[in-house]
């Protein structure tokens, strides 16, 4: 799968559950651990976890399940790593506070339409 038919399925996926404020980031030019991070809020745990637990159903039916998870203790920040995609799945005041979006700043930004 190329990483750009992951990302629009990671991208699918979460539209499909209601997934608030998605971002997506292309960094394959300025770092080599992956070509794009997908940045996406929910309302509450459960809508997190919902998102990603959707997220990595979708992944593994394409064949391509995740090479690891991270922060479903609390799902408060839940980091989904497809490899080619990292999918950080967020609350909104955690999203707020740690604003990765702003680390990113210089990158030019999609919103869920536009797809790259």
């Amino acid at each position: 799968m190329t990483p750009e038919a992951l990302r629009d399925l990671v991208i699918d996926t979460l539209e499909d559950s209601k997934g608030r404020d998605l971002t997506t980031l292309p960094v394959a030019d300025l770092t080599d651990i992956t070509d794009y991070m997908i940045i996406v809020s929910g309302s509450s745990n459960r809508h997190v976890k919902s998102l990603v637990d959707h997220v990595v159903e979708a992944a593994k039916k394409a064949h391509h399940p995740p090479q690891g998870v991270e922060g479903r203790e609390t799902n408060e920040w839940v980091l989904v790593d497809l490899g080619d995609v990292l999918v950080h799945v967020m609350q909104a005041e955690t999203r707020k506070f740690y604003d990765l979006e702003r680390l990113w700043q210089d990158l030019p930004t999609t919103d869920s339409e536009s797809k790259v």
